[in-house]
């Protein structure tokens, strides 16, 4: 009955596991390991644990399990494995996989941290990285080779807004037996189609939309059960990255209201960057969802974030300043709006030239909307605009 089920009802109820008092609300299970009634019962799980047996907290967790069942269900994969930290996610999914003398290619247009993952980390033990334009797929054709083992890129690009053709791009990946990981956390679970467009593993920063509320750090990698269980899984419980309980039952809280927060969102942003458009202190305003986006048939739905160029760092500083509902932070996805300024705190760690290459100027800010009255921040946004320009 649940496959019938739409994508608000199975965040709503998916994966739920009752203990004998049968509660309405998931329950939390605290613990860092399990009791086994025999010697022989413990020696039979480390042999092989059945899919509701428990060992450790490090290898699984009954509510951790509930939040890996549900938000595989939403995305449409077979399993997922739930992980302390968005980092943690991207990071397991690629290293687990991944060995000397492996070829990666990845758009160059990525969150901070996982270019230094790509750049460094990987390098480090032997990995090959090519970096392309994500939007040119002439450049993704050019660089994937027979030896590729991977392609590697966000679907909407963080901060700048960039869209990747997924289907395009799983295509040429597909072609030569690459496995197609894409960071889905523009996107959300609430506008995402990467599996159904081609993508093999989803990740996501659960930090952002679904926890939403700005509690809690988490991640998750969502993809078949063979991928899951036999590469991840060994990888993260080894390497201690697993999410903790806690953490997945405010996961699981999230998700029940994510499909509503996330709509409310994007509409109030489609409503900013509509009464923005053209206001003489910006000199671009960046939304998937505006008709004039370049990649606009990709992302119609626009996501949560919008990106506004003020044209200089002490423009970008003084509307940050201005602003009175929105507080600078460096999160997004929050229920309270958050303005960032990329070029000194997220991407501060790159250079000048490849800021630039990557479209983050100085007067480049982020922009994630909240849950607040639409009417309340586009006046709180044009106020720190005018700001700005005086």
């Amino acid at each position: 009955m649940m496959s019938n089920w739409n994508k608000r009802t199975k965040a709503v109820h998916s994966g739920t596991r009752r203990s004998q008092y049968n509660e309405v609300s998931e329950a939390i299970f605290m613990t860092q390991g399990f009791v086994y009634d025999t010697a022989e019962d413990a020696e039979a799980r480390f042999l092989k644990a059945g899919d509701d047996e428990f060992i450790y907290a490090r290898y699984g967790n009954p509510t951790v399990a509930m939040f890996e069942e549900r938000i595989a269900t939403m995305e449409g994969g077979e399993d997922a494995f739930a992980t302390a930290s968005g980092m943690a996610a991207v990071n397991g999914a690629l290293t687990s996989m991944l060995k000397a003398g492996d070829h990666v290619v990845s758009s160059r247009a990525l969150f901070g941290s996982c270019l230094y993952i790509l750049e460094e980390i990987l390098t480090r033990y032997g990995v090959e990285v090519t970096f392309v334009d994500g939007t040119n797929i002439e450049e993704w054709a050019a660089a994937i080779r027979s030896e590729t083992k991977a392609v590697f890129f966000e679907t909407v690009s963080n901060p700048t807004l960039e869209v990747i053709d997924t289907k395009s791009v799983a295509e040429l990946a597909h072609a030569v037996g690459a496995t197609v990981i894409v960071d889905n956390v523009f996107a959300t679970p609430v506008f995402t189609t990467a599996f159904e467009d081609g993508a093999d593993v989803v990740v996501y920063s659960a930090t952002k939309h679904i926890d939403g509320q700005g509690r809690a750090l988490g991640g998750v990698i969502i993809g078949t059960r063979e991928f899951i269980r036999g590469t991840v899984e060994p990888y993260m419980k080894h390497t201690g990255g697993s999410m903790s309980p806690f953490h997945a039952w405010m996961m699981l809280k999230g998700l029940e209201t994510i499909d509503l927060r996330v709509r409310a969102q994007a509409q109030s942003a489609l409503a900013i960057a509509e009464a923005l458009k053209g206001h003489d202190a910006l000199t671009s305003v960046a939304y998937p969802g505006l008709a004039d986006h370049p990649q606009n048939a990709l992302m119609p739905d626009g996501g949560t974030v919008l990106a506004l160029d003020l044209g200089d760092q002490t423009s970008a500083f003084k509307f940050l300043n201005a602003l009175s509902i929105a507080v600078i932070s460096n999160n997004l996805g929050d229920a309270k709006s958050i303005a960032t300024h990329p070029a000194t705190t997220t991407h501060q760690r790159l250079s000048e030239d490849q800021r630039g290459a990557l479209g983050i100027g100085p007067g480049l800010v982020r922009f994630s909307v909240g849950l607040e009255d639409e009417d309340d921040l586009i006046a709180d946004i044009q106020n720190a605009l005018n700001v700005a320009k005086s």
